[in-house]
């Protein structure tokens, strides 16, 4: 099933990639990932092509924080922060471990755009409809969102960075 994910970083994208989980600049503080590949579905890549282009027609480039999420990953992550609010529950499965959700964020002249809180900032100033963030971070917000949505992608409302294809359910979780 692997076969039908694409290393991001071998593609012709304007985009700049900083997996967070293959760091140890996350939440958990902890080096998740065992390898530090930027993985997507192709379908879902194709969404990102498309986002990508609509970015840099607006100036902006997209900064990827995660892409596909090893189950292992998955686990780890439910382990150190079992909050169904904002991780999936593992035997749930995760658009991520489907390799069909994008966690991201704009930037323009390799700044990131302020929104209002850091990328994995669990709380409700991370929702996308957050009124307690400043008026540059929510305009920011939408612009993202508009980019996003335009390019064929779902959002989830508790994460301004999460975007995932609108029919994530039907693609197999991937081990």
């Amino acid at each position: 099933m692997k076969q039908q994910l694409i290393n991001i970083a071998e593609q012709k994208l304007d985009i700049i990639i900083d997996l967070r989980y293959a760091s140890s600049n996350n939440f958990t503080k902890e080096i998740i990932y065992k390898t530090n590949e930027c993985l997507l579905h192709f379908e879902a890549f194709e969404h990102l092509s498309i986002a990508c282009e609509l970015a840099k027609k607006l100036n902006y480039k997209i900064k990827i924080f995660d892409a596909f999420r090893p189950v292992y990953a998955q686990e780890k992550l439910w382990e150190i922060l079992p909050n169904s609010e904002f991780i999936s529950p593992p035997l749930k499965g995760s658009p991520h471990s489907r390799g069909v959700a994008v966690d991201l964020t704009l930037t323009k002249d390799n700044v990131e755009l302020d929104m209002g809180t850091d990328f994995d900032e669990f709380s409700k100033l991370s929702y996308h409809g957050s009124k307690e963030i400043s008026e540059l971070a929510y305009k920011n917000r939408l612009i993202l969102l508009g980019i996003m949505m335009s390019a064929g992608w779902d959002f989830f409302r508790n994460e301004w960075w999460h975007f995932q294809l609108f029919n994530s359910k039907n693609y197999p979780i991937l081990y």
